[in-house]
């Protein structure tokens, strides 16, 4: 049975698979230490940054996907520690059927976890918005270093 999703535009796909996801994602940090308040606004981070993602790439295939990776797992590490962070991307890809997808998905999420550890005092302060949308750009200089990768088409 095909997905409900298959329907949607790209960018309302990736929408709707974080809300319908959001809950396992709030388990999840729960999970490995998060309070109630912090699982909240991780939930709202990973939303956020399909939004961000959106509308901060160009269509460079395999971008939007990398940035996204890279800003939630940055933003979540940098403000409630690697371990929560480690936790929602496990169940970010937990039973997805896209092997190499998700392996490509693992690899930026850490390269963006080890940013955020190293910066939290940075990425700790303002809005959530205001973290994410800061993170762009160094997400597209790792992206431009080939730091970031994505799954080239066969």
């Amino acid at each position: 049975m095909p997905s409900p999703f298959e329907s949607l535009p790209a960018s309302l796909k990736k929408v709707a698979q974080a809300v319908v996801g959001a809950p396992n994602v709030f388990h999840a940090a729960r999970d490995a230490g998060a309070s109630a308040s912090a699982a909240a606004d991780v939930m709202a981070a990973s939303a956020a940054a399909v939004q961000i993602a959106s509308s901060a790439t160009d269509g460079t295939p395999g971008l939007q996907n990398a940035v996204r990776h890279f800003i939630w797992q940055a933003y979540i590490a940098g403000r409630h520690g690697v371990a929560v962070a480690q936790a929602v991307a496990d169940a970010h890809e937990a039973g997805r059927d896209t092997p190499h997808d998700t392996r490509i998905d693992q690899h930026n999420n850490e390269v963006g976890r080890a940013y955020g550890a190293a910066n939290s005092a940075t990425i700790g302060r303002g809005s959530i918005t205001d973290a994410l949308q800061a993170l762009v750009p160094v997400a597209k200089e790792k992206w431009a270093s080939d730091e970031l990768i994505w799954v080239k088409p066969r």
